[in-house]
């Protein structure tokens, strides 16, 4: 096994290790002194990869996953590597699906390697397939659509790899070694026609059909390809030197003379990071501990940024509130230095500004608050504007404080030396206005042989004063006397004298 090291975003080594005991201890050591805790992606180039091809009836959701999954323990069942791409629809019959199933069939090659990961809990981020990368690389290379039947040769430490693809999708790949027994080196030529009579007997290629075969290596082993290789009706050769191709994939390789593919698979395979080819059981445990690691500490930064923003800003509040109210304090010093300028060229003042201060509080109250009859005269006059048989005689307006009866003050006392009365606050509305009460005598202007449509004016009149919400009405006197031991009385001859007289009190909350 070769373990290479990704470092300032190119490939670094490779290590080799044997696959011994010592050669799994020299791997412990050298990923606990290269590379603890980092992430390692497992790149598989074996012999003992096999590939399927499979037509599976069309069922979506759930029951297809199952339905996948069931096939492949059918077909690996030694295995835990294994994996079933859907790569389309047949395009007779019922429309079956396409399914490439692929495996790694021996897993013991794998298992001293995963188990050293494992003991040092390094994080697995998936084991992939150089022919289902292959893919990628054919995409990249602009040579996979191009090319309805493709086979893509590249020489890598493992031997020849030959991988089919069918309008850009992988069929079948197999790696032979690169030289024989006798230490003689393949014939590329033989090879692709092995494989091309290999592809035409399983029905992958039809007879007449033309194979595009794509050979990627470097120069002097390209130069010893192309005198194998012929073209012929049915095959047709493409060299394309090792740099080339990796360029064209926009690939870095570690040195221009590289002899082998490998750096090119492994750093497509760092580049594009795909999702696992062979799926991870209890082995992935680690890299899906790192990922929730990695989250979590990206998360913490992203909420130290924030809190970081959060006191910057309210530091520079601070700062900018801390100036502007040591420019008030200014202001402020200022204009008291000023009001002192101005106050020592003016003569004292009689009063204290205090008292100057609540007799301005005192006026502004008073002035706000202070009883008036205006309110109530107002109510009256829209009243005697709908009843206009009732005129007024006689008005007795008073304000009512608490603890005083609401009488209007008389005439002058004979108590002069006494001194004055002062007059409640409350009176004068301070703190607030105080209930107003209005005694109104008034008379009907009506015929006196008219009783009802005397009793029916006053009524009226005191229903439109009790309209207003806060209007309080009481009937003191009515215009008739009508108590029980009242004495009746009319006469059809012309009424003269005087007009009927009520009195109404009305009181006015505030």
């Amino acid at each position: 096994m070769d373990a290479w090291r990704w470092e300032a975003g190119r490939l670094a080594g490779p290590a080799s290790f044997a696959a011994t005991r010592a050669g799994v201890d020299a791997f412990l050591d050298y990923l606990a002194h290269h590379h603890p805790g980092a992430p390692a992606l497992l790149l598989a180039d074996v012999v003992e990869e096999d590939f399927q091809r499979l037509l599976l009836p069309h069922v979506g959701g759930k029951a297809g996953r199952n339905l996948l999954e069931r096939r492949l323990l059918q077909q690996y069942r030694e295995t835990p590597y294994r994996q079933a791409t859907i790569q389309g629809r047949a395009e007779e019959g019922r429309r079956d699906d396409i399914v490439l199933c692929s495996a790694l069939t021996n897993p013991a090659l794998l298992q001293p390697w995963t188990e050293a990961l494992e003991l040092l809990k390094t994080p697995l981020a998936g084991v992939y397939s150089v022919p289902l990368l292959g893919e990628e690389l054919a995409d990249r290379l602009g040579v996979g659509r191009e090319h309805e039947h493709l086979l893509l040769v590249t020489q890598q430490s493992a031997g020849v790899r030959q991988s089919y693809f069918h309008k850009g999708c992988l069929k079948f790949s197999r790696l032979t070694l690169a030289a024989d027994r006798e230490g003689t080196a393949v014939n590329a030529g033989v090879e692709t026609a092995r494989t091309q009579q290999f592809l035409v007997s399983v029905r992958l290629l039809e007879r007449g059909e033309q194979l595009h075969s794509v050979m990627i290596a470097q120069d002097q082993e390209l130069e010893r390809w192309s005198g194998q290789c012929e073209n012929g009706p049915e095959t047709v050769y493409h060299f394309i030197p090792l740099g080339i191709a990796a360029g064209l994939a926009g690939i870095g390789l570690p040195s221009e003379d590289a002899p082998l593919a490998d750096p090119m698979f492994l750093e497509l395979l760092v580049r594009t990071r795909p999702a696992s080819h062979y799926k991870l059981g209890e082995e992935g445990r680690y890299f899906r501990l790192w990922r929730v690691r990695r989250a979590l500490m990206a998360s913490s930064a992203a909420v130290a940024i924030c809190a970081l923003m959060w006191v910057t800003g309210n530091l520079w509040a601070y700062v900018g509130a801390q100036d502007d109210g040591e420019r008030l304090n200014r202001e402020a010093a200022g204009y008291d230095a000023s009001y002192r300028v101005s106050m020592s060229d003016m003569p004292p003042s009689l009063a204290p500004t205090a008292n100057m201060k609540a007799a301005v509080t005192i006026e502004r109250l008073l002035a706000t608050q202070a009883p008036a009859p205006i309110d109530m005269m107002g109510m009256l006059s829209a009243a005697l504007d709908k009843v206009p048989q009732v005129q007024v005689v006689r008005l007795d307006w008073r304000v009512a404080a608490d603890g005083l009866p609401a009488t209007a003050s008389g005439g002058g006392t004979n108590g002069a030396d006494a001194g004055a009365v002062p007059i409640p606050a409350r009176v004068l509305g301070i703190p607030s206005k105080p209930p107003q009460t209005l005694r109104v005598e008034a008379e009907v202007a009506l015929m006196s042989n008219n009783a009802r449509g005397i009793v029916d004016s006053m009524n009226t009149f005191a229903q439109e004063l009790a309209r207003n919400p806060k209007l309080t009405v009481a009937i003191e006197r009515t215009v008739l006397d009508i108590s029980p031991g009242a004495k009746l009385s009319g006469s059809t001859a012309a009424a003269g004298g005087k007009p009927a007289q009520f009195v109404l009190n009305l009181s006015l909350a505030p």
